[in-house]
């Protein structure tokens, strides 16, 4: 009597040219590329060769991953913490305008090109054209890559090898451990350090500009901290005169990139201020109150800037040309995201939030939000939040759409302030989910 025959369970592991023909991986490949959807392959093929994927289970297991995968790893996040400009999920997102004009830079664009006469022309001259009317005070305008490289920028131009006075209590440290003076330091200018921590007087700078060896009085707008109680710190008028009558330009610093004031923010420094108020240039940053792209920007004597922008440091840490099209589109078009979430209602806010808390059974709280990116250290922002038991955090964050809450006092807290109300609906199926998982 004959054995029956033995039957390897690998042969049933569907063939790498069948996977690729199926209909799902054909249209994934225009997405991800072959060698992403070829990893995908091997690796499920891999898994079942091991015995830990069923053979019969390859081919569905495959089209799911091409389905859900993406040639970048970033995952799209709504926002439901109440921080504006949160900077772990990328500070500032673009407008409709500023994606849009992103979109249109990414192919050939006439970056460097005057198309009238065919000649080459002075890069991003029309983003500049357009941060100058979004501020006027300015005598000129330079975009560079990001605010630390326009501090960097400003301190070798003006002060490499000499001198550069500061203020103690403005010599700041941000997120991640990132200290203003040892960037200032790794230009080869030297630190002048004048004054305490709480006061800072006229005079503290003036003996320092006895020296002839001052490259630039630098004022920094101090960061995700204030400093109450017994104070002072000298004006820009003060430090404008102190640098008149020693030849030394003023330098400010001010972060988190307002172009005017905003009455909401009566403490927040503003470009436009700033100039009028003494500073002969000031730094901000494009990605935070100003709603826009990544990206350090200079503003002030014309040239201060043009000095800057000869610089040779100034080719290394230029804007590309998607970062110039969504800065001009930013602040020349419609208001962006940061400045609706910022001046959110709360009345609106609360209905929004009853209407899910009430839909899955869950308190509504108060709530305030914050400005976030160092801007508006201490300033609330009054709202509302949903007020979920702890555990559905993490199962929130990870489910689809990926949702960040905040967590506080035990409690999950989902505020709406930053989530497009359009995509209420979706923020309501993520806590279900969430709320629905053991």
């Amino acid at each position: 009597m004959s054995k029956p025959p033995v039957t390897d369970p690998r042969r049933r592991i569907p063939r790498t040219d069948t996977l690729l023909a199926l209909p799902a991986v054909s249209d994934a490949r225009v997405r991800l590329g072959d060698n992403a959807i070829r990893d995908i392959i091997r690796r499920t093929q891999d898994s079942a060769r091991r015995g830990d994927t069923p053979p019969e289970d390859v081919e569905r297991i495959i089209v799911e991953s091409v389905s859900g995968s993406y040639a970048s790893s970033s995952r799209a996040v709504l926002n439901a913490t109440g921080v504006v400009v949160h900077t772990n999920l990328g500070r500032a997102p673009l407008s409709p305008a500023a994606l849009d004009a992103v979109v249109a830079a990414s192919g050939y664009v006439d970056v460097e090109l005057d198309l009238e006469t065919g000649a080459r022309s002075k890069r991003g001259a029309t983003t500049r054209a357009a941060l100058l009317r979004a501020c006027p005070a300015a005598g000129d305008a330079l975009m560079v890559n990001n605010g630390a490289a326009a501090l960097v920028l400003a301190t070798t131009a003006l002060a490499a090898g000499r001198a550069v006075v500061i203020s103690r209590g403005e010599m700041i440290e941000i997120g991640a451990g990132f200290r203003l003076t040892e960037l200032i330091a790794s230009t080869g200018a030297r630190l002048y350090e004048v004054g305490t921590t709480n006061r800072t007087h006229a005079h503290d700078y003036a003996d320092a500009l006895t020296s002839d060896d001052v490259g630039a009085i630098l004022k920094v707008h101090p960061s995700n901290f204030r400093v109450e109680g017994f104070t002072s710190e000298t004006s820009l008028a003060e430090l404008r005169t102190l640098g008149r009558a020693y030849g030394v330009p003023v330098v400010a610093d001010i972060g988190s990139g307002l172009l005017q004031p905003d009455p909401l923010l009566p403490d927040e420094p503003d470009a436009t201020t700033t100039l009028d108020s003494g500073a002969d240039l000031v730094i901000a940053s494009g990605d935070k109150l100003l709603g826009g792209p990544q990206a350090g920007l200079l503003f002030g004597d014309a040239a201060l800037v043009q000095r800057l922008a000869k610089h040779p440091l100034a080719r290394a840490v230029r804007a590309d040309k998607l970062a110039l099209a969504a800065m001009e589109a930013t602040v020349g078009g419609p208001r962006p995201p940061v400045w609706n979430h910022l001046h959110a209602d709360p009345g609106a806010l609360r209905v929004r939030a009853e209407s899910l808390g009430a839909a899955v059974g869950f308190p509504v709280v108060a709530h305030d939000g914050r400005v976030g990116g160092g801007g508006a250290p201490g300033v609330p922002l009054p709202g509302w939040a949903i007020r979920l038991p702890v555990a559905t955090a993490a199962r929130l964050r990870l489910g689809e759409p990926a949702v960040l809450p905040r967590v506080h006092d035990d409690a999950c807290l989902v505020d709406l302030r930053c989530v497009p109300e359009a995509d209420d609906p979706r923020v309501l199926a993520a806590i279900r989910r969430a709320l629905d998982e053991p």
